[in-house]
C-alpha cells in the first residue's frame, strides 16, 4: 500500500499512520479498545495519540520526488524458445491465470482477427495501468491475443471483443471476494453451442468456458491481478477462472429473455455482465412451501445494496412460478420479492457492508435509508424497494427445481452484432 501511495502525489504530504487491523467482527467494547486504545504496529505509539497530533501540530513535509513503484520492464515480445520456457516466461510475467495458455504466436493472433470485420489497430476501449500510472487504449489486435491465450476460436471473438468493449474488469481490487458473471442471450448462443441447459455452470463446455476466461485473461493483462497493488481480496474467488459464463436457456423459459427486458431484440445477440459478492446454492426445495415463499425466505440472509439481487433459476423453477402461483411476467414476480422480503432493522443495519456503505446516506438524510435507520431494532421492512433492480435469468437443465440466489448486481449489456463479421 506504501507503493501505491508514495506513486500519488495527492499524497506526498499526508502523514501515514497505521491502525491495528482487523476491526470487524468485534462488539463495540473490544471495538474502542483495539482501535482507539490500541498502538500504532509501525511506531508502537496510541493510535490516537497519532491522529490528535496531526490534526494539531505542525507536521514535517515529505520530499517530493519519489517515483512510483513499477513492475519490473519487459520486452513486448518474447524472443522463440522452447514452448515450456515460454509457458513460464509468460506466467513470470503476470500475463497469466495461473493454467497453461495456448502460446500468442503470430499465426494465431492472425487467425483470431478473422472473427471480426474490424481492423486490427482499432481502439476497443481503455483500462488504467496501474503498473505505469497511465491510461492504455487497446485494440482489436490486443484483444485477439488475449483471445488466443485463453483457448478462442475465431467464431468466438465478436463476443470477447463485446466484453473487452465494455470497459470493465472481472477483477476488481477490493480486499472482498468480489466474483463476476456473463450472460449471453440472442443467436450467438446456438451458434456458438454454448451450454445453457444441463451442468450450465460445469467446466465441460469449450465456448462457455474459453470466453469466460477471455475475460479474465484480458484483465489481467490490464494489471488488475498485482498482489498487494491492485489485488487485496484476502481469499479471492474462484469464480473468476470463467467468470461464470452462461447462456440463457431462452427456448424453455416462461419468460422473455434477459436481453429483452433490458430493451433489445429478441433477434439480437447480446452479453449482459455482474458482479457482486455472494452467489448461494439452493440445496432443493422444501416439501410443503410454495417456491416464491422459499425464495423470499433465503433472502432474509442477504441484505442488498441498491436493492439489488440476481437468481438464476432452472427452467422447471420459472415454470412452476408461472403456471402455479400466478407470476405472469418477470416483473410480476420481482414486484413480489420486493413486498414480501422483510428484514429486521438489527440484522440489516449491524451487517458489515451496509454498515459501511449505507449508513453515511442514513445519515446524510437520504431516503429510504434515513426512515430506515429510524427504525426499532425489531421492526421489519422491506429492503429490496426497487423491484426493477432485481434481475431473474433462466438457466438449466430441468433435471431438478434449483437455482441461485445472489445480490449480484447488473453492471451493463452490449450488442454482439457490430463486432461480427
Amino acid at each position: 500500500m506504501e507503493a501505491v501511495a508514495k506513486a500519488d502525489p495527492r499524497a506526498i504530504a499526508l502523514p501515514i499512520i497505521y491502525t491495528p487491523d482487523p476491526v470487524i467482527g468485534m462488539s463495540p467494547d473490544t471495538l474502542y479498545k483495539k482501535l482507539l486504545e490500541g498502538n500504532d504496529p509501525e511506531t508502537g505509539r496510541p493510535v490516537i495519540d497519532e491522529i490528535l497530533d496531526v490534526l494539531t501540530k505542525p507536521q514535517k513535509k515529505k520530499k517530493n520526488g519519489s517515483k512510483p513503484s513499477t513492475e519490473p520492464a519487459f520486452p513486448k515480445e518474447i524472443k522463440p524458445d522452447t514452448e515450456d520456457n515460454l509457458q513460464q516466461a509468460f506466467y513470470n510475467r503476470g500475463w497469466t491465470d495461473g493454467l497453461p495458455i495456448i502460446l500468442p504466436t503470430e499465426e494465431r493472433v492472425q487467425k483470431m482477427l478473422t472473427g471480426t470485420k474490424h481492423s486490427p489497430d482499432e481502439e476497443v476501449g481503455q483500462a488504467y495501468d496501474h503498473d505505469h500510472h497511465e491510461i492504455i487504449k487497446y485494440t482489436v489486435r490486443d484483444i485477439a491475443v488475449a483471445a488466443v491465450m485463453a483457448g478462442a476460436k475465431p467464431e468466438y471473438f465478436p463476443v470477447i471483443l463485446t466484453i473487452a468493449s465494455m470497459r470493465q474488469s472481472s477483477i476488481v481490487p477490493s480486499t472482498t471476494a468480489f466474483g463476476s458473471m456473463i450472460l449471453v442471450n440472442g443467436p450467438i448462443r446456438n451458434e456458438l453451442k454454448m451450454n445453457s441447459g444441463i451442468a450450465a455452470f460445469s467446466p465441460i463446455n469449450q465456448a462457455n468456458s474459453v470466453i469466460g476466461r477471455a475475460w479474465t485473461l484480458m484483465s489481467i493483462c490490464w494489471g488488475y491481478a498485482r498482489i498487494k497493488r491492485t489485488l487485496w481480496s484476502s481469499q479471492g474467488c474462484n469464480e473468476l477462472y470463467n467468470n461464470m459464463c452462461i447462456a440463457e436457456n431462452e427456448e424453455r423459459s416462461p419468460w422473455t429473455p434477459f436481453h429483452v427486458d433490458k430493451g433489445y431484440k429478441p433477434e439480437e445477440s447480446v452479453i449482459s455482465l455482474f458482479r457482486g459478492w455472494a452467489m448461494v446454492n439452493s440445496i432443493g426445495c422444501a416439501a410443503n412451501r410454495p417456491l416464491h415463499e422459499e425464495l423470499s425466505r433465503q433472502y432474509t440472509a442477504i441484505p442488498p445494496l441498491g436493492s439489488r439481487a440476481t437468481i438464476v433459476m432452472d427452467p422447471l423453477v420459472a415454470r412452476n412460478l408461472k403456471d402455479n402461483e400466478g407470476f405472469e411476467t418477470k416483473m410480476d414476480y420481482c414486484r413480489h420479492l420486493s413486498e414480501n422480503i422483510r428484514i429486521k432493522a438489527e440484522d440489516y443495519w449491524k451487517t458489515d457492508h451496509i454498515d459501511m456503505l449505507v449508513s453515511s446516506e442514513a445519515a446524510r438524510g437520504v431516503e429510504p435509508f434515513a426512515t430506515w435507520k429510524a427504525l426499532p431494532d425489531d421492526a421489519l421492512f422491506a429492503p429490496f424497494h426497487m423491484p426493477e433492480n432485481i434481475n431473474l435469468i433462466v438457466v438449466g437443465g430441468e433435471t431438478s427445481p434449483l437455482w441461485k440466489a445472489s445480490e449480484y448486481g447488473y453492471s451493463g449489456s452490449a450488442s454482439v452484432d457490430k463486432w461480427r463479421v
